[in-house]
Parts: C-alpha cells; sequence; structure tokens
C-alpha cells in the first residue's frame, strides 16, 4: 500500500503565475478539472492506493487570485470562486506564496497582525505559505506544470 507521502510525491504540481484574467489561469484551472476528475475516476476504481492528485501552488500576479475583494463582472467567469469550489469538492489545498500576496496586498489575519495592516483579504479556501513549500513538493519528485 502506497503511504501518503508517496503518493503526494508522485503528485503533479501546477504552479500558476498567470494573473487571474488571463487566459492561462483559466486553463490551469480546466487543467486541474481535468486531472482531479480523471484521478476521482481512477480511485473509484482502486480504494487501495489512496493518491494526492495534484499540489498547487499560486505564485507572482496569479496571487490576486487568493483575493477575497476581487470582485468579477457578471459576464466574465470567477475564477477564485471556482478554484474556492474545486478545493471543496477535492479537498485540494489551494496555497498561495506570501510575499507575492503581502506585496499585492492580499494577506490572512495572522499576517495582517504580524505586519501591521488594518484588515485582511484572503478568500477562503486559499492558505499563505512560504516559498519553500513549493521546493519540498519539487523535491518530492511531482512532475511541474507552469500556467
Amino acid at each position: 500500500m502506497t503511504n501518503d507521502l508517496t503518493a503526494t510525491a508522485l503528485a503533479p504540481i501546477l504552479l500558476i503565475t498567470a494573473n487571474p484574467s488571463h487566459p492561462l489561469a483559466h486553463l490551469a484551472l480546466r487543467y486541474a478539472q481535468a486531472v482531479l476528475e480523471q484521478s476521482s475516476s481512477l480511485d473509484d476504481n482502486d480504494r487501495t492506493h489512496p493518491t494526492s492528485a495534484l499540489q498547487v501552488f499560486f505564485y507572482g500576479e496569479a496571487a490576486q487570485t487568493a483575493n477575497g475583494l476581487r470582485w468579477q463582472s457578471a459576464d466574465q467567469p470567477n475564477l477564485s470562486a471556482q478554484w474556492q469550489a474545486l478545493a471543496e469538492q477535492y479537498s485540494l489545498r489551494l496555497l498561495v506564496c506570501v510575499s507575492t500576496a503581502l506585496s499585492r496586498g492580499i494577506s490572512d489575519a495572522d499576517n495582517s497582525q504580524r505586519h501591521q495592516l488594518t484588515g485582511d483579504n484572503l478568500a477562503a479556501r486559499f492558505e499563505l505559505v512560504g516559498l519553500g513549500e513549493l521546493a519540498m513538493m519539487m523535491q518530492n519528485g511531482g512532475r511541474l506544470m507552469q500556467f
């Protein structure tokens, strides 16, 4: 039987750097949906090998996806809400580089207090983490896909 660490090590890493308004950001979401749907159907057939099908990391301009105050007009898909729904459905962690998020005005409660900011606006289901998280994912051998 595969342990959770090994399963995570085999999971592809989705590194998203595109601004949420860029077509590549939407392509990354569709890619993630496809991977997770395929993995889910495989898991239904084989329950002996638990897998973490995908690891997601938002970096640079993609940190804007985690902005809970980001408004989207009704005629455009809400990328943040779509990621949140995917995370909910598949218990997917949505990791965001803390440095790139803070430099773009996106913060959680802990960092707002630490840096004496007046509020927080990190969208639900997103997590601020250090860049070391991405390095650890890569060290564990996951295939890297960048959008």
